[in-house]
C-alpha cells in the first residue's frame, strides 16, 4: 500500500499545509496546479521537495475555483473539462521537467474528483483528458465496490487506473465517501488506524451502517495540513511497515 498526499496548496503569502513535514513519509505527492491552490513559486518548491525525498509526482487539477478551494461544482462542458485538465497538468509537467522530474499520474481535486465519481459525463470527460494527453499518465480514482466498471471504461481508451482509499473518511454502503456535512464523516484517532489496519489485513472497510465492504486499493490518501495530521501520518506509516510481510 502506497501513501499519497495533497500538497503544494499554499498560494502567495497564504500558507496551507505542512509539506516539509509530510513529504518524507509519503510515496506520492498530488501537487496543486494553480486552479484551486498553488502558484508558480509554490509548485517549484513542492517539486523540489518531492525530488529531495524521491517521491512520485502527480498532478492535482481542479475546477477554476480559488475562492472555494475547488470544492464547488462548476457546470463545465466536456471540452472545457478536458482543456482545464490539460492546462493545469501541462503547467506542472513543464515545471517538473525543468527540475529533471516527470509526472506519472493525475488525481482530480475536490468537486472535480467527486463529480468524476458520481456523474458519468464528467467521468468520461476526465478519461478523455487523460487519454488525449501527449504522454501516458495514470488516473487516480476512488476505490469502490464497482471498480470493474471503471476499469473497463478506462481500458477502452487506454488509460491505467490507480485506486485510492481514504484513511480518515467513513464510507457509505455504496462504497462512496460519506459527505462531510454528515456527522461521523471524518474519522479521528484510533478509528483511523483501525480503518487502515482493516484495509491492509482484510481488504475491506466498515461502512457507516456497520456493513463490511470489500475494497481493493493501490494507494491510501493521508493528510499533512496540521500537526495532528502529521502525527497521524507517522502512525499510519508505522502501521503499514508493521503489516508488510
Amino acid at each position: 500500500m502506497r501513501l499519497n498526499c495533497d500538497l503544494g496548496e499554499s498560494f502567495g503569502s497564504w500558507q496551507m499545509g505542512l509539506d516539509e513535514q509530510a513529504m518524507p513519509f509519503i510515496d506520492q505527492a498530488n501537487i496543486a496546479c494553480g486552479f484551486h491552490a498553488g502558484d508558480a513559486n509554490v509548485m517549484q518548491r513542492t517539486l523540489a521537495l518531492a525530488k529531495q525525498h524521491k517521491v512520485e509526482i502527480g498532478a492535482h487539477p481542479a475546477y477554476p475555483d480559488l475562492q472555494g478551494f475547488g470544492r464547488r461544482s462548476l457546470q463545465c462542458s466536456a471540452p472545457e473539462i478536458i482543456n482545464l485538465i490539460h492546462y493545469q497538468v501541462a503547467a506542472l509537467e513543464g515545471m517538473a521537467r525543468c527540475q529533471g522530474l516527470s509526472l506519472s499520474y493525475i488525481k482530480p481535486h475536490g468537486a472535480l474528483y467527486n463529480d468524476m465519481m458520481s456523474n458519468p459525463a464528467v467521468w468520461q470527460a476526465v478519461l478523455q483528458a487523460v487519454a488525449r494527453y501527449h504522454q501516458p499518465l495514470k488516473l487516480m480514482i476512488l476505490a469502490t465496490a464497482d471498480a470493474a466498471r471503471y476499469q473497463a471504461d478506462a481500458a477502452a481508451v487506454g488509460v491505467s487506473l490507480l485506486f485510492e482509499a481514504f484513511a480518515d473518511r467513513r464510507y457509505t454502503d455504496e462504497g462512496k465517501l460519506t459527505p462531510r456535512s454528515q456527522a461521523g464523516a471524518v474519522l479521528h484517532g484510533d478509528a483511523v488506524i483501525q480503518q487502515v489496519q482493516q484495509l491492509l489485513q482484510q481488504g475491506s472497510v466498515t461502512t457507516q451502517s456497520g456493513t463490511i465492504l470489500p475494497l481493493q486499493a493501490d494507494t491510501l490518501c493521508v493528510h499533512g495540513d496540521n500537526v495532528a495530521a502529521i502525527q497521524q501520518l507517522h502512525h499510519i506509516r508505522a502501521c503499514i511497515t508493521a503489516c508488510q510481510p
